[in-house]
């Protein structure tokens, strides 16, 4: 049952959890974030009177507790509502609409400027700018439940139907439960994050619901990310003996049906109510479902286009393991190359092998792995610390969730392996707080493996010891950076610090500290059981092995995809996207977040590889590609990464702080149509001394959307100097008109929330442009397609 937190303050606030929590988590300064998360969790804001309770019990000055709770996002000051709101503003999000479902939420629940909880206190709104389901965009999240595909039409809905889901949740009837036979073959699903939020949850219990009840003889087996993120609820059945089959679009109501041809029912009961359950839908004159099946190995469907390109070594075995089944993992050679180096390869051979490899770091620039494993190892020190960097904020990219949520035991092997490589016995998962799945999956697969012997003392019965442990991020992009991750989980504000000295001489706690992304990790098992010259076979001449990447935005097949480095943006967006759902050519890609840049379709065989994405203005960054398509206004897409540096700049640089801020007004007054004689040039020097004067990667990045977007689409920004967008997005300079096609249904009218329509029945109807506030509503719900924008 779903309780209802109480608000507790004043007077009547009880302090004895604040003792117990510092009890628990200890008194020094590194354990500031945890103790703030957790005392957050408990009184769903930080009350004073908590604050400063801590102060007292750890020493931590006032000052310092301040300091760190303000400049987290995660952290709030005033108490939250009954529900938590978070409206995504990622950059897949941001393009399907996300600003217009944000508008309709605020005016539904009547919040005035500056608040962000109703008047009753039921529901706190925030926006946000990611939360990882970039395929299902616009999404909203709901107290950590993910809801896809939301419009302005549908926003206020999902709050009304949230509130009446109140009460017990539907319980599993324990009646008629049947001990089932030996199973016929497996029927597996995913339950990460995106597919949870397409209704994998509810296909899963019904899958659970029809074994209880003895319909089906089958196990169902929960199993990492299916990459066509578009499919989901994608269900694979599996019978012993014969070719595994897929299905999309598997809905809860549909399991009986799918699953009656492939698994045999025990007793009679079973086939009675499939048969009434038949009956009733001829009798209502309910259609059977359509089912679509996907098969593999069928070359002219699109799932072969979809697959035809890819590779899979960080992805391996994608669709098939159970997340956290230890025993499912080593079955498919899960820790084979770990058991290899702690009982005999010593650490220069395994040095040795990631340098073969030519792996890069899978994220930023693309450092040489093995360069940096060196130098840790080669530094003198009595301990030294691996990092896992699982802070993907860059929005528009999942592509760290779905590993740590899939894969949680390969990066643990990676790490692991690092680890031995580098002379470490201490490690940390630094991941966000708003994946709150791949936390939990990956706190429970460290348990799991330190019950089994894999971590700890002695790892896999050897000499070699190591434990591994989460620090859960707290809400800022800059922690990222590798130096203000640490100052992170120091306890400290996250200001990336001035380098030299680097983390591989001089990092966590002063020691020798190996820092990299979560794929870089993922693809080190295959590289140690293949050996590195296998994994330098993929790929192109200057950037080696595979790529992962989230697919996202105007394109027909989103999802998550793991290509050969030197394949084209042609070939990623037309052959496995199968381009935009138009038909038309897409505009540009976004490659590489808000460090990246755009890359026009005029340059769409570009190959995707570090060198010659850097040669068109952009870089390869985490890994988000988001498709735009004409009606996406460049000038707009500028401003919008522009906003997303400059929230998340520390302020330690007066280039980043200052800088960005001058860039983004420029920016503002163009979208506006208030542009000046010289604010593009001027545009281009600020970014250009932006990049050059700021102290780390986020300043140093910031302009590249803006630069790359200026170099390609200059003729745009020029338009708004003229009070005019061609792509027709930008509120302030497009005019929204009904032509002769209206019918008169007044459909328009009665979804306008600003009453600028008036209702003419069965009459061509006229918006007042007074009154109207450009939300799009009445485009959208527009029947005969009368609505014209210009």
């Amino acid at each position: 049952m779903k309780t209802e937190p109480s608000i507790v303050k004043g007077p009547e606030l009880d302090l004895s959890f604040v003792d117990a929590v510092v009890e628990r988590l200890g008194d020094g300064e590194e354990r500031a974030i945890p103790i703030l998360q957790a005392l957050q969790d408990h009184y769903r804001y930080l009350p004073p009177e908590a604050l400063q309770r801590v102060g007292e019990l750890t020493g931590i000055s006032a000052a310092s507790l301040t300091g760190v709770s303000t400049f987290y996002a995660q952290f709030r000051h005033k108490p939250l509502g009954r529900y938590h709101v978070k409206v995504c503003n990622g950059t897949a999000c941001h393009i399907q609409g996300a600003e217009r479902v944000h508008e309709a939420m605020v005016e539904h629940l009547g919040l005035v400027e500056g608040a962000d909880t109703d008047a009753a206190g039921v529901f706190t709104l925030e926006k946000v700018f990611c939360v990882g389901c970039c395929t299902l965009a616009p999404v909203v999240q709901i107290d950590g439940e993910s809801h896809a595909h939301l419009s302005r039409e549908t926003a206020p809905d999902l709050l009304e139907s949230f509130l009446k889901r109140s009460g017990p949740k539907r319980r599993a009837s324990k009646a008629g439960r049947r001990t089932m036979k030996e199973p016929l073959g497996e029927v597996r699903i995913c339950l990460d994050s995106c597919c949870v939020a397409r209704g994998c949850g509810k296909t899963h219990d019904a899958l659970k619901e029809a074994v209880a009840r003895g319909e089906l003889r089958a196990k169902i087996k929960q199993v990492g990310c299916v990459v066509m993120c578009d499919r989901s609820p994608l269900v694979e059945v599996a019978v012993y003996g014969a070719s595994p089959l897929q299905y999309s679009g598997v809905e809860a109501g549909s399991v009986g049906r799918l699953l009656e041809d492939h698994f045999k029912a025990d007793g009679l009961m079973p086939w009675v109510r499939r048969g009434a359950s038949r009956a009733i839908d001829w009798l209502s004159g309910e259609s059977r479902p359509e089912i679509d099946l996907q098969t593999l190995e069928a070359p002219s469907k699109p799932v072969a286009a979809f697959f035809g390109p890819q590779r899979h070594i960080a992805t391996e075995h994608f669709g098939k393991l159970d997340p956290l089944d230890l025993d499912d993992y080593m079955a498919h050679d899960g820790f084979a190359a770990l058991m290899a180096c702690v009982r005999g390869r010593k650490s220069e051979e395994i040095l040795d092998q990631v340098e073969a490899s030519g792996l890069r770091g899978r994220g930023g620039a693309g450092f040489p792995t093995a360069r940096k494993w060196r130098v840790v190892a080669a530094t003198p020190s009595d301990e030294r610390y691996v990092i896992c960097n699982g802070d993907e904020g860059d929005p528009g990219a999942f592509m760290d969730r779905m590993l740590m949520e899939s894969f949680p035991f390969r990066v643990i092997e990676g790490m692991a392996i690092a680890a031995r490589a580098v002379g470490a016995g201490k490690g940390f998962f630094y991941v966000r707080a708003e994946y709150p799945s791949a936390v939990a999956r990956l706190k429970e697969a460290l348990a799991i493996c330190r019950e089994r012997g894999v971590l700890g003392e002695s790892v896999m019965g050897s000499d070699v010891s190591l434990d591994l442990e989460v620090f859960e991020g707290a809400g800022a992009f800059v922690c990222g950076e590798e130096t203000a991750m640490l100052e992170s989980m120091e306890g400290r504000r996250g200001i990336p610090r001035l380098k030299p000295p680097y983390p591989a001489e001089s990092g966590y706690r002063g020691k020798p500290t190996l820092i990299n992304n979560v794929e870089t990790y993922a693809n080190v098992p295959w590289i140690i059981r293949h050996g590195g010259a296998a994994f330098a076979e993929v790929g192109s001449e200057g950037s080696k092995g595979t790529k992962v990447f989230a697919l996202a935005g105007k394109v027909k097949r989103g999802g998550l995809i793991e290509v050969p480095m030197g394949v084209t943006i042609r070939q990623v967006v037309e052959e496995i996207g199968g381009g935009t759902p138009s038909g038309q050519p897409f505009k540009a890609v976004l490659v590489g977040g808000p460090s990246g840049g755009c890359v026009p379709e005029s340059l769409a065989d570009t190959p995707i590889d570090y060198e010659s994405l850097a040669e068109v203005g952009a870089i390869m960054g985490s890994g988000g590609l988001i498709v735009l398509d004409q009606s996406d206004c460049m000038v707009q897409m500028a401003r919008y990464f522009l906003d997303f540096c400059q929230c998340e700049s520390c302020g330690k640089c007066t280039f980043c702080r200052v800088g960005t801020r001058r860039m983004l007004d420029i920016l503002d007054r163009l979208r506006a149509g208030k542009g000046r004689k010289g604010d593009i040039d001027q545009l281009e020097e600020l970014a250009g001394m932006v990049g050059k004067a700021s102290l780390c990667g986020l300043g140093k990045t910031a302009p590249n959307p803006v630069l790359s977007a200026l170099r390609f689409f200059r003729s745009e920004f020029e338009a708004h100097l003229r009070g005019e967008c061609p792509a027709g997005a930008c509120r302030e300079l497009i005019e929204y008109s009904i032509t002769d096609q209206c019918v008169g249904c007044t459909v328009c009218a009665q979804h306008c929330p600003a009453d600028a329509i008036p209702m003419a029945p069965y009459q061509r109807h006229v918006i007042d442009s007074s009154l109207c506030t450009r939300c799009d509503t009445c485009r959208v719900v527009c029947p005969e397609d009368a609505v014209l924008v210009r």
